[in-house]
């Protein structure tokens, strides 16, 4: 197997709002806030659902993976319920090894309601249900250790039982990739972050902002020395800017595709992921690595949902 995922196995449900809905529940545009299953039940009430799909965002980057031809598995944790069959459904169907055993849990299959505003930028709230109760019984060795590279989630890592399935398939990788996730993933557990990024991580993908706050940068020419000074594999995306990849002294950068007819920006980051490591694994220049990844983005935010 070429890249296993292990990540936030979540149902998403895809729904057009206005800026006015945001505001009316307090919810900050362009963020994820987790969110409790009565919060969950309450704002779907109000909300015409456009489209339903598995997702979590390295499960998007390995479907795109697996639409490349790439030989790929995933591990997420779901519920013995009919969200959980779904799911499971919706990665087979991609040709995804869907490598964790479902059984009936006293909490739901996770769901994100991604809220897509008229601007096309995206608000996420998610209930994570059994989705964050991963643990390290979860994880088989075997599995790991039969694939190239893992690519972990920063949306997984929190402390207690998801901590110890990530040191696990860590400590058993061949090469390991993770995606900072979000903005609000950062704040939250930077010291953790930094920990892995320096000591235990061979690639990070991130986003400018999360990177600046990561490494609390006051411009974009402190970015460049602290990735530097990591001496790892950070490919930084930038919007508008397009995207680059600092690997010790070795710079390279493209500029983001224009005339774009965009439509929805979810899943911008996990393609992006995608077409990087598909590049990556297939022993791409690093340069036609961001090339990739950037033709795939530039092909998602251009249609609504992560799935190309």
């Amino acid at each position: 197997m070429k890249i296993l995922g292990i990540g936030n196995a979540i149902v998403d449900v895809l729904c057009k709002v206005s800026d006015e809905f945001l505001k009316k529940n307090s919810l900050t545009k362009s963020t994820m806030k987790l969110i409790d299953e009565v919060e969950f039940k309450k704002l779907l009430k109000s909300l015409k659902i456009e489209e339903t799909i598995s997702g979590g965002s390295v499960a998007n980057s390995i479907v795109g993976l697996s639409q490349l031809g790439n030989d790929v598995g995933f591990i997420g944790k779901v519920s013995e319920d009919d969200l959980g069959q779904k799911y499971e459904n919706g990665l087979t169907k991609e040709k995804v090894k869907y490598l964790y055993e479902k059984k009936e849990e006293s909490i739901p299959t996770g769901s994100c309601l991604i809220l897509i505003t008229p601007d096309s930028e995206r608000t996420m709230c998610t209930y994570l249900g059994v989705a964050g109760k991963i643990n390290d019984k979860d994880i088989k060795e075997e599995d790991v250790r039969n694939s190239e590279l893992i690519f972990l989630e920063g949306y997984l890592w929190d402390e207690g039982d998801p901590k110890r399935a990530f040191e696990k398939a860590i400590s058993c990788s061949k090469k390991v990739a993770m995606s900072l996730s979000d903005l609000f993933c950062v704040d939250r557990h930077k010291t953790h972050f930094l920990d892995l990024v320096k000591n235990k991580l061979d690639i990070v993908f991130a986003n400018e902002q999360e990177i600046i706050s990561l490494s609390n940068a006051k411009s974009f020419d402190e970015v460049i020395s602290f990735s530097k000074q990591a001496r790892k594999n950070i490919i930084i995306t930038r919007g508008e800017k397009g995207a680059i990849s600092i690997n010790q002294d070795e710079i390279f950068e493209v500029k983001a595709k224009e005339n774009l007819n965009i439509k929805d920006l979810t899943g911008a980051g996990d393609l992006f992921a995608a077409g990087y490591l598909h590049g990556l694994i297939n022993n791409a220049p690093a340069k036609d690595c961001l090339i990739k990844g950037t033709e795939l983005s530039s092909k998602i935010i251009q249609k609504i949902g992560a799935r190309i």
